[in-house]
This record gives C-alpha cells, sequence and structure tokens, in this order.
C-alpha cells in the first residue's frame, strides 16, 4: 500500500512530530450556524486562554452561538465536568461579530458556513485579503475536494480542509485533507494540534466526501432506497447491530436530509449509482423508532436489509482502499469514533470471513450496478494493524497504542499487535531498541478492556488462563534482550500499568499518574502487579501496599522519588526523544526481573477497607493480601507470576468481583456490602 506514505510521509503518531509552531493564541470561526459554535467550544475548552472571534453576516446566529457556548459550560459545570474557573476562561476572550476585519492577527481560521462552493470561495477570498501571510486557514467542508475551493488563493500552501464531526465539542474525529498545493508542513501542525487537543485526525487525500463521508452518506442514501424492502423504524433496528443508532434516526438528530441530497449529488460524477433517493426532498423527519426500543423484524426483511447495509458498507471501503484516499488504519477508527460502528468495516469482513464477505458484495453489486467492489485479494484489506501505530525515530522504533476512543485500553489484539511489532524487528541491526507509548496526551493506556470478564466469572480455570494468555507480551518482555522503555503520556492504570512496569524502563509526561484501581472493582491486577513492584523497587513496597490494597494513585513526582520514573519531561515530544536516549542508555545493559524472594514488609490487617469514599469488599482485599504474600514468598520470579495467576483466578469467584465488574459495566457505584 504505497499510498500510506503519500497520506504519512513521515510520522503515523503525529505528536512524534516537532510542530514549528505552537497552539494557536488567536483563532476565527466563520459562520455561527450549525456546526461552527461547536467548532468554537471545542477549541476554547481544550485552550481556555485562545482568544476566539466568531464571524458570521447576522447577528442572530451569532447571539444563539453565544448562548449556546454558555449552555455548554453551565451544563458542564453542573455535571462537575469543568470547574467554575475553567468555565469562566472558556467563556472569556470571545467576541462575536459581523466584520471580518477582526480576524487580522488570527493564527488559524475556520470557515464553517453553508456547504455552497461559490459562497465558500467568496468568504476565503475576504479571509485572505485579511489574515497574515502565515495564517492557517481551512474549511470544513464534508464533501468538497480542496482544489476546487482554495483555487482562487494566492496563497494555496496554507489552506486544506479540516472536517469536524458532530457534535464537534465532543466527537474526536476530524478529518484533514492532504491535496497538491498544501504543504506538508500545514498538514502535520494541524495533525498536531488536533491530537495535543483531544482529537483523534485522520489524513484523507483530495477526493469527493473524502473518507467518512463516503461511508455515512451513502450508507444513509441506500436506507432510502430500502425503503421499499422495509420501513425507517425496521431499517434501524436491522442497522443497530453493526451502530449504536440506524440512518434514520441519525438523520432526524442532524436535520441531514439535505446534506445527504447535496453530497450525493456531488459524488455522481463518479457515477450514476450515486444518485440521492428521490425521497429525502418530500420528507422532512423519518417515522423511526426510540433508541433502546426493539421492534419485531421478520427474518426475510432482516436478511434483505442487512446484505443491502453492508454491501454499501463494504463497497464503500473497498472503494477508499482501491483509490487510495485513506489507510485502512484510519478507516477502521474513523468510523468507529465518527460514525458510532461498533466495529470498523474491515473488522466486521473479517468476522464474517472471506466466503461470507464475498456473497454479501457479490448480491449488492448485481442488486446495485455500478458500485466498485474489491480489487485485490481479501487479504489485502485484512493485512494491517488495527490499534498500533509504528514509527521509526533515531532507530528506534515507536509503538504507539492508538485507540483514543478507549483511553488506549488493551485487549487480546492490542496486546498482539505490540508483540508483533517488536517481533518483525528483533534481529533487524537497524533497530537498537523500542518505546511503547499511547496516542494523545490524556491517557499511556487506561487499563484493559473488562467486557470479556463477565462470562469467567465465578469459573476459576477459565480465569487464571485468561490472565495466563494475556501474559504472552509481558513474557516476551522479560525475556527481549533490545531494550524496552515505556513513554508514559498521562494515566497508566490497571494492565496498562502492568504492561509499563514490565518495560526496562519507564519516563513520563508532567501530567502522568500511576494506579492500579483493581480492587475497587472487586478483582486484583493478574498479570504482574502483585509481583514486579516489589522485585524491582523493594524500598517502596508500603507505597504499592497503599496501590494495590487501597487503589491509591501515585502521581509522577512520587513516581520518581521511588525509582519507578527515570525522567519527567515537559512535553509528549521530549518524553519521546527521553525514552530514545534511554533505549541507546541501556543497550547491553537491560536488568531482569529478579528471582529470589522479595522484602514486603508488614502487611497490616485493615477494617474496614475504603478506597477514598468507596468501601471495599473485605473479603477481596483478604485474598489479595494472601496474593502479595505468597508472590513475595516464592522462589522464583515465574513462580510469583503463577500465585498472581491463580490469586486472580480465587477473586473471580466472589461476590465482590461479580459486583464489582457488574457496577462498572453499567456505570454505577458498586456496593461490596450486598
Amino acid at each position: 500500500m504505497k499510498y500510506k506514505s503519500q497520506l504519512y510521509p513521515r510520522m503515523y503518531n503525529p505528536l512524534l512530530i516537532k510542530p514549528e509552531r505552537p497552539l494557536p493564541r488567536e483563532a476565527a470561526i466563520i459562520g455561527s450556524g450549525t456546526i461552527g459554535p461547536d467548532i468554537g467550544y471545542y477549541l476554547k475548552s481544550a485552550i481556555p486562554e485562545l482568544r476566539l472571534i466568531f464571524v458570521d453576516v447576522a447577528e442572530e446566529p451569532l447571539e444563539n452561538a453565544e448562548k449556546r457556548l454558555t449552555g455548554y459550560v453551565d451544563k458542564a459545570i453542573k455535571k462537575r465536568k469543568m470547574d467554575e474557573n475553567k468555565g469562566k476562561m472558556v467563556l472569556k476572550n470571545i467576541s462575536y461579530t459581523t466584520d471580518y476585519s477582526g480576524i487580522s492577527n488570527c493564527d488559524i481560521v475556520i470557515e464553517a458556513a453553508t456547504e455552497n462552493l461559490e459562497l465558500k470561495r467568496s468568504i476565503f477570498r475576504q479571509i485572505e485579503d485579511i489574515v497574515r501571510p502565515d495564517t492557517i486557514i481551512t474549511s470544513n467542508t464534508s464533501s468538497i475536494p480542496a482544489d476546487r475551493i482554495f483555487s482562487e488563493l494566492e496563497k494555496p500552501g496554507r489552506a486544506t480542509v479540516t472536517h469536524f464531526f458532530a457534535p464537534a465539542w465532543h466527537n474526536q474525529a476530524v478529518e484533514v485533507i492532504t491535496w497538491e498545493k498544501v504543504e506538508r508542513s500545514v498538514v502535520d501542525y494541524l495533525l498536531w494540534m488536533f491530537c495535543k487537543t483531544g482529537k483523534a485526525p485522520i489524513v484523507s487525500d483530495n477526493a469527493i466526501c473524502f473518507i467518512l463521508d463516503r461511508i455515512f452518506d451513502n450508507w444513509c442514501n441506500e436506507a432510502a432506497y430500502l425503503l421499499n424492502e422495509a420501513n425507517a423504524g425496521q431499517i434501524d433496528k436491522v442497522a443497530q447491530e453493526f451502530v449504536f443508532a440506524g440512518p434514520f434516526f441519525v438523520l432526524n438528530l442532524a436535520n441531514g436530509n439535505p446534506i445527504i441530497v447535496e453530497t450525493n449529488t456531488l459524488q455522481m460524477e463518479e457515477g450514476e449509482h450515486y444518485r440521492p433517493a428521490s425521497i429525502f426532498n418530500s420528507v422532512d423527519r423519518w417515522k423511526t423508532i426510540k433508541m433502546g426500543v426493539r421492534p419485531d423484524v421478520p427474518e426475510d426483511i432482516k436478511n434483505t436489509v442487512r446484505d443491502r447495509l453492508l454491501g454499501i458498507l463494504f463497497s464503500q471501503s473497498f472503494d477508499i482502499i482501491n483509490q487510495g484516499i485513506g489507510t485502512p488504519e484510519d478507516l477502521n477508527l474513523g468510523c468507529q469514533v465518527a460514525l458510532g460502528l461498533k466495529k470498523g468495516p474491515l473488522d466486521i469482513m473479517r468476522d464474517l470471513g472471506e466466503a461470507e464477505t464475498g456473497r454479501i458484495i457479490k448480491k449488492f453489486q448485481a442488486d446495485r450496478p455500478g458500485f466498485p467492489g474489491a480489487e485485490k485479494p481479501f487479504s489485502y484489506y485484512q493485512t494491517f494493524r488495527r490499534h498500533v501505530l509504528a514509527d521509526v525515530k533515531d532507530g528506534v522504533k515507536i509503538i504507539t497504542i492508538r485507540r483514543p476512543q478507549a483511553l488506549n485500553a488493551l485487549n487480546d489484539e492490542v496486546n498482539d499487535e505490540i508483540l508483533a511489532a517488536m517481533e518483525e524487528d528483533i534481529d533487524n541491526p537497524e533497530i537498537t531498541g523500542f518505546v511503547i507509548t499511547g496516542y494523545g496526551e490524556r491517557a499511556f493506556c487506561a487499563g484493559a478492556d473488562i467486557g470479556n470478564f463477565p462470562k469467567m466469572l465465578g469459573d476459576d480455570e477459565a480465569s487464571v488462563q485468561y490472565a495466563r494468555d494475556c501474559s504472552r507480551l509481558l513474557l516476551y518482555l522479560d525475556t527481549v534482550e533490545k531494550p524496552v522503555v515505556a513513554a508514559i503520556n498521562g494515566m497508566a492504570l490497571g494492565g496498562g500499568l502492568e504492561l509499563a512496569i514490565r518495560c526496562h524502563s519507564m519516563v513520563a509526561t508532567r501530567n502522568s499518574y500511576f494506579q492500579f484501581p483493581e480492587i475497587t472493582l472487586g478483582i486484583l491486577p493478574a498479570i504482574g502487579g502483585c509481583v514486579v513492584p516489589y522485585r524491582k523497587w523493594p524500598k517502596a513496597a508500603d507505597t504499592f501496599h497503599e496501590m494495590l490494597r487501597f487503589g491509591k494513585s501515585l502521581n509522577v513526582r512520587e513516581a520518581k522519588e521511588i525509582g519507578m520514573v527515570k525522567e519527567i519531561c515537559e512535553d509528549y515530544f521530549s518524553m519521546i526523544a527521553q525514552a530514545v536516549e534511554e533505549v541507546n542508555r541501556l543497550q547491553g545493559k537491560v536488568e531482569r526481573i529478579p528471582d529470589g524472594k522479595a522484602g514486603i514488609g508488614e502487611i497490616l490487617p485493615v477494617e474496614n477497607p475504603a478506597a477514598g469514599k468507596l468501601s471495599l469488599s473485605q473479603e477481596a482485599v483478604s485474598i489479595l493480601d494472601k496474593t502479595i504474600k505468597e508472590c513475595a514468598g516464592a522462589d522464583t520470579f515465574r513462580e510469583a507470576l503463577d500465585i498472581g495467576y491463580n490469586g486472580f483466578g480465587e477473586i473471580a469467584c466472589t461476590n465482590a468481583a461479580k459486583e464489582g465488574i457488574s457496577a462498572f459495566l453499567e456505570r454505577r457505584k458498586p456496593n461490596f456490602d450486598v
């Protein structure tokens, strides 16, 4: 897939590229209608000190934008997602005007006006006459290629499309478009800026509708064509196998009918088969189902709808990869983050298998002539890493866990991908070592996905085997000769912390912290958390008692004081540089986790154990205490790990584990007194 290097010529992880300019100090949003205020709120929430200017042709949308931002802040404060001081900062330094002259000193200007090419060109002519020569200019268009919008600019190299998704203040996705005249430094800066401020940006080539609107708009359009076979409620019900909300529900939510007509009409440049369904011109609201309602759908209708929806999903996915519009990794991630698919389209294909995927796409192309399909073998569309990015910096391979929608949480596939990324270069003399880090600035890794836990609860053997299976990567780290450094970029929790402490060294950013929260779920760290800390940093045994027994977090300064963290770094870029330096320092000096008994001091029994205000299970704490002591008493490190696996098996059979896991999945506070 040579086009990957064209979309990402330098690094896949945007935070590995040193930006040529800082975060914007002043920005403007042109257009205060549907999405403009949401983009503005995202920017101000991420950069509270930013001076923000809203520009529109009329006062009313500006007044509505101000009300919306105030409402967002009030709601965030009431829900305790924002404190009052930050709320004041967010609402400070915002101006609302019909006068373009105020944007002259902006670092970035984002156009979010109506989807009309001539209007956009007119807006950008005005913008370019006013702003500085180095101001970055972008459009939020969802479908119009960048070369058409910016064709009349004198300096097109600083202009491109940045396509946000609703609600833009919350949805992590944003497409950044690369096209022939945009400077690569501008694309790299935008990727860096979005990633640093909490987004999950992906790169798209300059095609009509880019990556994600090709998926979404055609999904909705096909749903409308299916109205000859089923009603809107039935179609939404069938769709919910794959997405959290069906196409008609989303269209109602976003008033999206005109958008589908507009974008699919544009895409008809590629063929008559993209023609928008005529019913979009005569319906304002769809009669669909409420969230959570499960109407019955006859089996024959269900199969027809399912095949057609999957057909259009697969068709557009194949086409995006065939044309090199986007990478498989970005397609898969973007569909989940932006569009609410439960799995990426390529994952759905993998789960169905080659034969069933082939049947669906063949039938779809017969039913809907003209639509694209697979042009390469099935394996071509499946051979990629779903959750891990791999870059090389100064001879060191940087492995980034990219699951921003799950705070980079681990699952079996993530572990296997990290392991595979290491194994493919373990004998490569040009790679001197590895750095494992997380995507973005919020989380190294928020722990392990616990969706599979309920199936194991109450089954000692299954739980022990699960712990062993999850340890394949960690056991590899124990024996690998090349240095492996964990670069901690935020929270390192549970299984994420167990991964970090098995690396040969750690560096971290100033916002990092460490925690074993398992006991608050009625379980214990299964894959080394009860073993490794005491053997690597024995003088800090009391600290680890507090972390394991009561879920106490450890900030980065405390972690450095006890020797866990080698260096504290100012930002992500310097953290990676320090991690690379640490890999070089460790050449030929990798220390193994020692055998022999571990000194853990005294573990005093506690009546009514608690983690803050949460009362813990006495039974669970007792099993944890016993496991820590038995692990410490083991003669070898491997024996101690086995004891830890067995301790997890024992605690998984308690009522505490059942209650803790259930409460987490149900998003409620556990009650261990039941």
